[in-house]
């Protein structure tokens, strides 16, 4: 059901026959039928014929937006397994020497997720996070927006910057939180008083 799911949240517009999903979420054919049965049966997902002719016999379902719980099982799709846990592992996997903190920043109306990700000491390779955004793109069926920051730019971002705008959303989910990774925060460079402060209190020792 999570899979269908997934493919079907990613595309919530986009009428899809069974087969084509039973091809994207790499489930067998008969378990997909039984499955959708289900989830049209309850609302979840509606069923119709293409509108330009009425006489064509494959069926399609798609989101159903009418259901009473939509907008609720839409966010906890986003939280678990439709955006959340498949960014999760992605970035635990494959930076988690580099990323100290991530973000779901929200889905445009065109499907595409737009990502935060902050590293600490090391900064991701550029290639390999290309290569992780396309392989999980493809995965979950969205287009990713990934906009990938230090943690020095993190802490300072303005109230104008539209990061942090973003960020301020009630919409946001933090994927990535301070310790969930073996990423190092960088360490701060002390300035010239702060210096000489420590200075002045270790002689005055």
């Amino acid at each position: 059901m999570q899979k269908l799911l997934m493919v079907a949240y990613a595309a919530p517009d986009q009428p899809l026959t069974s087969s084509e999903l039973a091809r994207r979420s790499k489930l067998d054919p008969a378990d997909v039928a039984r499955t959708l049965e289900h989830l049209v049966g309850s609302g979840i997902l509606k069923k119709h014929r293409p509108k330009a002719d009425p006489t064509e016999s494959v069926e399609t379902v798609e989101i159903n937006r009418a259901f009473v719980f939509h907008d609720e099982l839409r966010r906890i799709a986003m939280k678990s397994f439709a955006a959340a846990e498949p960014v999760r592992a992605m970035l635990r996997a494959k930076f988690k020497d580099s990323v100290v903190r991530a973000f779901v920043l929200g889905v445009e109306e065109d499907g595409t997720l737009e990502l935060l990700v902050v590293h600490g000491e090391l900064t991701p390779d550029e290639t390999a996070m290309k290569a992780a955004c396309q392989k999980l793109s493809k995965n979950i069926h969205r287009h990713l927006k990934v906009h990938v920051i230090s943690n020095a730019r993190f802490n300072g971002l303005m109230p104008r910057d539209p990061l942090a705008s973003k960020l301020a959303a009630a919409s946001v989910i933090e994927v990535i939180a301070l310790g969930d990774t073996k990423a190092r925060l960088p360490v701060e460079k002390i300035g010239l008083l702060q210096s000489a402060k420590k200075r002045l209190a270790t002689l005055s020792r």
